[in-house]
């Protein structure tokens, strides 16, 4: 699958050489295969062009040759380290396994430039957690926070991280700095409530959820696990209550109606929950149906 390199995006529509402008021409004609024997020729004529690799990095990626790409854009990277930082910041976003990789090159060059900027070392953390390397993103957020201890931002994601190590403990924390800081940030106190909710305090969870409706009343995911909370802890006609709402504000969620059948199944509304599991099924809950070949006929 093809996607967009975002940390050399730029397209350079400058530069010393007749080749180099040939190269930047083909690229905004989107003549790629030209581009490259163009950019060919500019390194040829000077080996240490940054801008000639770049550009034909650039059409490498449209074309599908990711390492080829990735081999050129560290070259440009090793000729003029200076712009890394630069390329960094732009490049920080979610694509494929390759683009995650060039990113962790680019602030890795970075942070060799200045190894005392908090935000490179936030930006290579959000690569590494969406490389699913949790551990290696908790250090990189670590070392932003030795240098700027009052971001709440970085404090949020380092308990996104160690919520997915299982580290619920650790993550309220982290949250807890981040509602320290940013007393009104609704992602934190869903995902402090969510953190609560895995160690069995539901109760704290509740009100997390509680505080998160009343910063952000029409928030359909927070009425759907502030249901499952209170279904946890046996109030079953509070918790369909809350699928209710979370069902008025985004009728497409299969599992609010899935779980408010359950919730219904328990106050034995059998008929009642038949429906919202048909409906759940509907929505893409499948094994709704199994339930229903079970209770429903």
């Amino acid at each position: 699958m093809r996607f967009e390199i975002l940390i050399f995006s730029l397209i350079i529509l400058f530069s010393c050489s007749h080749s180099d402008n040939e190269c930047s021409n083909k690229i905004k004609l989107e003549d790629f295969k030209g581009a490259i024997a163009e950019c060919n020729k500019a390194i040829e004529i000077n080996p240490k062009d940054a801008k000639a690799y770049g550009n034909r990095g650039y059409a490498k990626e449209k074309l599908g040759d990711f390492k080829g790409a990735i081999a050129d854009y560290n070259m440009a990277v090793e000729i003029n380290p200076i712009d890394a930082k630069t390329y960094c910041y732009k490049g920080v976003g979610k694509e494929k396994l390759e683009d995650f990789l060039k990113k962790i090159i680019l602030c890795n060059k970075a942070i060799e430039i200045n190894p005392n900027d908090a935000k490179t070392y936030f930006n290579r953390g959000e690569v590494k957690y969406d490389l699913l390397d949790y551990k290696g993103a908790i250090a990189d957020y670590n070392k932003a926070l030795r240098i700027n201890p009052n971001d709440a931002k970085v404090f949020g994601n380092r308990g996104l991280a160690k919520e997915k190590l299982g580290d619920y403990k650790g993550a309220i924390a982290d949250y807890n700095k981040t509602i320290e800081i940013e007393p009104n940030s609704a992602l934190a106190l869903c995902h402090r409530g969510v953190a609560k909710d895995e160690i069995g305090d539901n109760k704290g969870a509740i009100a997390d959820y509680k505080k998160v409706l009343e910063i952000e009343p029409e928030d359909a995911e927070s009425f759907l696990i502030r249901g499952i909370a209170k279904y946890e802890l046996g109030d079953n006609k509070g918790a369909i209550a809350d699928y209710n709402k979370a069902i008025e504000f985004n009728p497409k969620d299969g599992l609010a109606y899935f779980n408010r059948g359950y919730a219904k199944y328990e106050l034995g509304d059998l008929e009642g929950a038949c429906l919202d599991w048909g409906k759940a099924g509907e929505l893409g809950e499948t094994d709704a149906y199994d339930l229903i070949k079970e209770n429903c006929y």
